[in-house]
Order: structure tokens, then C-alpha cells, then sequence
């Protein structure tokens, strides 16, 4: 791992926090990302007294604002001349419908047009990547949804927070697979994985009476995805829980579904560009 420089969102706690320390055990420059700069800076702390490697970098930004996300992503392409992978692992369970200042439904925006933008921002920067890939951790709760409300996707008529989740995961889904098709040919990788239930604050925030496997082991996938060669130019894939592709929902492999997200998503986060990769 010497020498790759990784982006891990939401690495200030979970599974981010838990992917961020074996990625830098393994002796790669990791950047970890949160929203609260002490935190973090507390979390930088944490990992070079855990493990042999001060190439620990820091960003923040709140993704519930678009903003943040595109000044973050211009921080990280102005601090470094390329990135090995980027690892989009933030994410919330909004148990009462809000939006953000850009107006869309926090769950939505957090988990799957943030990182939706982070990857497209960061594109030309992964482009001069060594075997360059996007992790994209999502949930298995995506097979929960068996019909997308297309007008209902920030909670307009009703709100159910897990009904959000899930459509929220569905999305990362399908934008995985329409952001792999767009640029095959890159070099650059794309895949989505289900790490497991695992115990942290968003289970205990969505379903306080189930436990969950330790982040430690909710690690273990998203590692591998970003670094295996077993994987190298694997893209366009759903991991669950298997370092063997597995196939997701029937909803989630339709076309027109895929392209409709991909549309509206393209439109939230105001790139045009995004539409034309």
C-alpha cells in the first residue's frame, strides 16, 4: 500500500474510522474526512498512536451541503497530484424527514448525491491514480424497495425514515452501475458493497435492538475493494458481504431505472457535465 493515497468518508467513526486505520496499518497515506474538525483532528491523534504511519492527512465538510462537498474536493485536488482510491462510506438514518439547504431530503443527499458529486468532482484527480478505484458502501436494505416513487424521493407526501434508507441505498446502487458504464475505459473502477450489520452509530440510531458485527470486521470489504488485485478492472459490480460479486435486487439492474436516477441525480447536483462522461 506504500506510496496510495486514499479518501475515506466518514472515517471519523464506524466503519470509516475502522477502514482509515487498516488502510494507514498497511502503510498508505490516508485522508481521513469529517464533519467536525476537533474530532478529527482527535482521530488523526488516535491513529498514529495505534499505527506506524504519520502520512495521516484531514478534511471536513458536512454533506448535507453540496458546497462542502465541491470545496472539499477542491481542497484535496489542490493538497495532492493524484488519488489511488476513494472510499464514499458516509452516510445517516434521518429518523424525521429534513432538508438540506439545498433542499433535498438529508438522507438522499447524504448517501447518494454527495457522494455522487465527491466522485465526480474528484474524477480527474482518480484518472491519475495508480489502478484507480471508487469503494462505494451501501446497504442491503436496497432490496427493500420494490417500487421507486419518483415523486416522492425527498419525503414530498410521506416520510418513513427506513422507506428513505433503503431508496437511499437503492441509489448508490444504481448510480455505482450508471457512474461504471460512463466511464469504462478510464481505468478507473467502480463497485458497491454491503459490508454486513455492523455495530455503529447509524444501526444503533435506525435499529437499537439488533447487534451488529464490530467495524473492525465491516472493514474487512471495503479493504479489500479498494486494494485486492483479485479485483483490478472489476467494475460496475454489488459486493454483499462476499468478496464474490453478487446480484442486487431486480429493481436495482434495471436500465430505466438506472438512467432515471442518474438523470435526476445529475440535476440535484447541478453537472451537466456528469450526463455528457
Amino acid at each position: 500500500m506504500s506510496g496510495r493515497v486514499i479518501l475515506v468518508t466518514g472515517s471519523t467513526d464506524g466503519i470509516g474510522k475502522a477502514t482509515a486505520r487498516q488502510l494507514a496499518a498497511g502503510g498508505a497515506a490516508v485522508i481521513v474526512h469529517g464533519r467536525d474538525p476537533e474530532k478529527g483532528r482527535q482521530v488523526i491523534r488516535d491513529l498514529k498512536g495505534q499505527v506506524w504511519n504519520r502520512d495521516l492527512d484531514l478534511v471536513t465538510a458536512d454533506f448535507t451541503s453540496l458546497e462542502q462537498v465541491r470545496r472539499m474536493a477542491a481542497e484535496v485536488s489542490s493538497r495532492y497530484s493524484h488519488l489511488d482510491v476513494l472510499v464514499n462510506n458516509a452516510g445517516t438514518y434521518e429518523k424525521q424527514r429534513s432538508l438540506t439547504p439545498d433542499g433535498n431530503e438529508t438522507t438522499f443527499a447524504v448517501n447518494s448525491l454527495a457522494p455522487f458529486l465527491l466522485t465526480h468532482e474528484l474524477l480527474p484527480l482518480l484518472r491519475k491514480g495508480h489502478v484507480p478505484r471508487v469503494v462505494n458502501i451501501t446497504s442491503i436494505a436496497h432490496r427493500e424497495v420494490r417500487q421507486v416513487d419518483w415523486e416522492n424521493l425527498h419525503g414530498e407526501k410521506r416520510y418513513d425514515a427506513f422507506e428513505a434508507y433503503a431508496l437511499s441505498a437503492l441509489a448508490q446502487v444504481v448510480l455505482t452501475f450508471g457512474t461504471a458504464r460512463r466511464i469504462a475505459g478510464s481505468g478507473v473502477s467502480v463497485n458497491c458493497l454491503h459490508p454486513g450489520v455492523v455495530a455503529t452509530r447509524m444501526l444503533r440510531a435506525g435499529f437499537p435492538g439488533i447487534r451488529g458485527n464490530a467495524p473492525r470486521e465491516g472493514a474487512k470489504l471495503p479493504v479489500y475493494l479498494a486494494l485486492s488485485p483479485d479485483v483490478e478492472g472489476v467494475t460496475g459490480e454489488y459486493f454483499e458481504e462476499s468478496v464474490q460479486p453478487t446480484l442486487p435486487s431486480d429493481l436495482s439492474r434495471s436500465r430505466s431505472v438506472q438512467e432515471r436516477m442518474w438523470e435526476i441525480a445529475a440535476k440535484l447536483i447541478a453537472c451537466d457535465a456528469w450526463s455528457r462522461e
